[in-house]
C-alpha cells in the first residue's frame, strides 16, 4: 500500500458524521468506532480461498481499500481508493486457545486504526490444529456500518465458492458524496437543515436526572421472550412498524422520568432507503431530530401512531451535513439536547438482510437484565438499541450519568408498558 497522498474528495455526510464522533478522541479512546464479528467458515476452507474471498470484497468495495487526509480536522478529504488492500500478500493466523471467536474478534477491535496510513479493516484467520474455522473480521465504522458488514458477510460467504457470482460491482463512497454535493444533493441538504432549525426551535428543555456519577456510563440489556409478540401485536392494532411500538414504549418512559409532555428524540437513520444506495459500503448512518408530542399517554397505541408519523419525517432528512448542524447549533446555544436517542435493528439468524420469522405468543419466560461494560461511549446520552431476533426483543441501553437502578427502572417501565398494552399479564 502506497504511502504518498492521492487524489482526494469529500467525505460522504455519513463519513462525516462518524469524523465529527471522533475527532477528538484521546489516544486511549481510538479504538471505540472499531465492531468485531466472528464469521463461521464451511468445514473445508482453506487459507487460500479465504484470501482469494477477502480480495474479492476489496476489489468490489473501494472503502476497503480507501485512506484519509485527516490533517485539517475541519476539512477532512477520502483518498482515491488503492489499487489494492495487500490482503492477497498475508492473512495472518491466530490458534485457537479456548476462547470464544466472538471474543478473539473482539479482542482485535481494541487496536485503533490509523486512518491515514491504513484500510480501515483487519482480518485474522482463527484456525484449530491447523485448520481455519472462522474470520475474525474487525472494521471501522467510518469504512462500514452495520449493514454494510452484513452485506459484507453474506458477500464473502458467496465469494468462498462462487466469486464471479456477486453481481454488478457496487458504487462507493466517492460516489455517494458526488450525489449528495451535487445540486439536488444540495438541495436535500438545505431541507434537512430546515429540519433540525424547526426541532430545535420547538423542542422544551428536557433531560433524565442525573443520578448517576458524573461522567459515569452504565449499560443494561433487557432480554424479553414475552415483548416480541406484545410489540407485533400492538404494531398490528396501530398499524405501523414494531419498530414504532417499542420507540413509543421508550419515549413514554423516559418523558415520565423527565416530566414533559413533548420529547426531542434522535432516531438512527440508516439512510439506505434509495435502490442504488442499498449496497454501498461505508457508513451511512446519522441521527436525526424527531419531536414527539403527548409523549406521556397512556393510550401507547395513539403513541406508536405518532411516534411513526414523527419517524418518517425525521428519517426523510437523514443524510444532514453535520457541521452544518453543528454551526446552527452555536448559532441557538439555547436549544435543546435530545433527551434520548434510539435505533433498531431487526436480526433474523444473525443477518439483518433476512426476514424474521413471525413471534411465539406462547412463549412467556420471564425478561432477563444483563449488566455489560460498555465498548464505546460514542453517542448520545441516553441511547436505547432494540434489537428483535426469533428467540425475542433486547433492549440495551448506554446512559452517562444515570445510576443503576435508575437505568433499570427505565428498561423494565418500557417492558411492562408493551405487556400491559398489548394486554400480556
Amino acid at each position: 500500500m502506497g504511502e504518498h497522498m492521492s487524489a482526494a474528495g469529500p467525505l460522504s455526510l455519513g463519513q462525516l458524521s462518524v469524523w465529527h464522533d471522533i475527532r477528538d478522541l484521546p489516544a486511549h479512546r481510538r479504538h471505540e468506532p472499531n465492531n468485531a464479528a466472528a464469521w463461521p467458515l464451511p468445514r473445508g476452507t482453506d487459507t487460500a480461498q479465504v484470501r482469494t474471498a477477502l480480495c474479492t470484497l476489496a476489489a468490489r468495495h473501494p472503502s476497503l481499500r480507501t485512506r484519509y487526509d485527516l490533517n485539517d480536522p475541519d476539512a477532512p478529504r477520502q483518498l482515491t481508493p488503492d489499487a489494492d488492500t495487500g490482503t492477497g500478500d498475508t492473512l495472518p493466523a491466530v490458534p485457537d486457545d479456548g476462547t470464544a471467536p466472538d471474543r478473539r474478534a473482539a479482542e482485535l477491535a481494541h487496536e485503533p486504526f490509523d486512518l491515514g496510513r491504513q484500510h480501515g479493516w483487519r482480518a485474522r484467520l482463527l484456525t484449530r490444529d491447523g485448520t481455519p474455522t472462522h474470520l475474525l473480521f474487525v472494521k471501522h465504522h467510518i469504512t462500514a456500518d452495520a449493514w454494510a458488514q452484513e452485506l459484507l458477510h453474506r458477500e464473502f460467504r458467496q465469494a468462498l465458492t462462487d466469486p464471479d457470482g456477486l453481481g454488478p460491482t457496487p458504487p462507493g463512497p466517492a460516489d455517494l458524496a458526488a450525489d449528495q454535493y451535487g445540486p439536488a444533493g444540495l438541495r436535500r441538504q438545505a431541507a434537512a437543515l430546515d429540519h433540525w432549525a424547526h426541532a430545535l426551535s420547538h423542542a422544551p428543555p428536557a433531560a433524565l436526572p442525573r443520578t448517576g456519577a458524573p461522567g459515569g456510563t452504565v449499560q443494561a440489556t433487557l432480554h424479553s421472550a414475552a415483548a416480541r409478540p406484545a410489540a407485533h401485536a400492538l404494531a398490528a392494532r396501530a398499524r405501523v412498524s414494531v419498530a414504532s411500538v417499542v420507540l413509543a414504549a421508550y419515549v413514554r418512559s423516559v418523558a415520565r422520568r423527565c416530566g414533559t409532555d413533548t420529547l426531542l428524540v434522535h432516531l438512527m437513520s440508516a439512510n439506505r432507503f434509495a435502490g442504488r444506495w442499498k449496497t454501498v459500503v461505508t457508513s451511512m448512518n446519522q441521527w436525526v431530530p424527531a419531536l414527539v408530542e403527548q409523549a406521556r399517554t397512556d393510550d401507547l397505541v395513539t403513541l406508536a401512531d405518532a411516534v411513526h408519523w414523527s419517524g418518517l419525517t425525521a428519517f426523510r432528512h437523514g443524510m444532514h451535513d453535520v457541521t452544518a448542524v453543528a454551526a446552527l447549533r452555536a448559532r441557538t446555544p439555547d436549544a435543546a439536547e435530545p433527551a434520548c436517542a434510539f435505533n433498531y435493528v431487526a436480526v433474523p439468524g444473525g443477518s439483518p438482510l433476512d426476514a424474521l420469522p413471525p413471534p411465539d405468543p406462547q412463549d412467556t419466560r420471564p425478561p432477563t437484565l444483563t449488566w455489560e461494560e460498555p465498548f464505546t461511549t460514542l453517542g448520545p446520552r441516553c441511547y436505547a438499541r432494540a434489537l428483535e431476533t426469533d428467540t425475542g426483543l433486547s433492549i440495551r441501553l448506554t446512559a452517562t450519568d444515570l445510576g443503576r437502578e435508575q437505568c433499570a427502572e427505565l428498561l423494565r417501565d418500557l417492558h411492562d408498558g408493551l405487556l400491559t398494552a398489548a394486554g400480556r399479564p
